[in-house]
């Protein structure tokens, strides 16, 4: 009975609704409506270093806001669902192997969740760094999903390094989303039919959001950007993508063009960043870790893909 007004209300709002200008109100009370016909609305939130009820003396500074980054857990498509019912923001994708990203709907995040994990952007995608992303949406925070691809929130996967594009004033808060029960996660690509089962058998789920305090880009970071790789495959003459004094542009993908091997890639782009900007990166995981009370781990995006070609193999067998 619910699937149908499920789909119903999925179709109206981002076929119809979001294109008439009901402005962010309007959006995100169709956006609740959506998430309260499978029952999510219970919410258990939690910010650092703030006490139940005394929120708004610290909103401004406790909680992402225009011209901030919200750096996300990703094991649902109801995870781009509920930030887009409460922050309104910018959604975009992260690569394991460049510091830009890919500016998406929210239609294309939530539907992201059921997707494989990609290695290197699509061909002809245009990427751009978070600092020029921020200047061209200042009054909307940026939603990015490190993890480059959904996990069953039973661990942290290794950071993209776009977050290092954001320049030195722009706050980073880590957010967590666990839910009640945790079989809405969708850890193997396409799997609609077992998510949708799980979502709309249950009269009601339960959200878990978690908010670490902001981090930021360390100052020391951005006055030491003079360790170029030294290989063969690394073109030294193209700027390296980084915050805002970094030739902040559009990009298109110029990864079709490379002939190393991706593991070797990685290692060209671990090396060329700061120790700064390596500190970020491990902050962010390391809050990430102790929102979900889970560990980190050593894999991504790339080790998930060959999982799930074995996972694939094994299921056809």
């Amino acid at each position: 009975m619910r699937l149908p007004l499920l789909i119903t209300a999925f179709i109206a709002y981002f076929c119809v609704l979001q294109s008439l200008p009901i402005g962010s109100l309007g959006k995100k009370a169709s956006l609740w409506v959506m998430l309260g016909i499978p029952g999510i609305w219970w919410i258990d939130l939690q910010i650092d270093g703030i006490k139940k009820g005394s929120l708004a003396m610290h909103h401004s500074t406790r909680l992402p806001g225009p011209g901030s980054v919200i750096a996300s857990s990703f094991t649902s498509p109801i995870d781009a669902l509920y930030l887009a019912a409460i922050f309104d923001p910018i959604f975009t994708v992260s690569y394991p192997f460049t510091c830009k990203v890919q500016q998406i709907t929210v239609a294309q995040a939530i539907l992201r969740a059921f997707a494989g994990p990609e290695i290197k952007p699509p061909e002809n995608s245009r990427l751009i760094d978070m600092a020029t992303l921020i200047k061209r949406h200042p009054n909307s925070p940026i939603v990015v999903f490190p993890e480059c691809t959904t996990t069953n929130g039973k661990g942290i996967l290794q950071m993209s390094p776009s977050l290092v594009t954001v320049s030195a004033v722009t706050r980073i808060f880590p957010v967590s989303l666990r839910y009640s029960p945790a079989d809405i996660t969708t850890p193997i690509p396409h799997s609609y039919r077992s998510f949708l089962w799980n979502l709309l058998s249950k009269p009601t789920h339960c959200i878990r959001v978690r908010i670490a305090e902001s981090i930021l880009l360390p100052m020391s970071s951005l006055n030491n950007h003079n360790k170029i790789p030294n290989t063969t495959n690394y073109d030294k003459n193209r700027p390296r993508p980084g915050p805002a004094d970094r030739h902040p542009s559009y990009d298109y993908n110029y990864f079709d063009t490379l002939d190393a091997k991706l593991a070797d890639s990685f290692v060209d782009l671990d090396a060329s960043l700061t120790n700064g900007e390596q500190a970020l990166l491990n902050q962010v995981g390391e809050s990430l870790a102790r929102l979900g009370r889970v560990r980190r781990v050593g894999l991504g995006a790339k080790d998930k893909q060959q999982f799930v070609k074995l996972w694939t193999t094994g299921k056809r067998k």
